[in-house]
């Protein structure tokens, strides 16, 4: 993985840009979940967010390492 990105003479973290891609993401999917009902089958909101956010960054920086190979 890349270990940072110039943005206009700025130099950012390339996980900064992940996680906020992630969060993203996650926000994405978690309207889905409401609006389809499923969400209301969710013990633990809170706990099943950030674990849902932790998947969806996994899965960007293995997408990310695959892309590079």
């Amino acid at each position: 993985m890349y270990g940072e990105f110039n943005l206009y003479g700025v130099f950012i973290p390339t996980l900064l840009g992940l996680m906020l891609l992630a969060y993203a993401l996650k926000g994405a999917l978690r309207s889905w979940l409401t609006r389809t009902g499923l969400y209301r089958w969710i013990w633990h909101p809170a706990l099943f967010n950030l674990a849902m956010y932790i998947a969806v960054l996994g899965m960007l920086i293995s997408l990310m390492h695959w892309m590079q190979s």
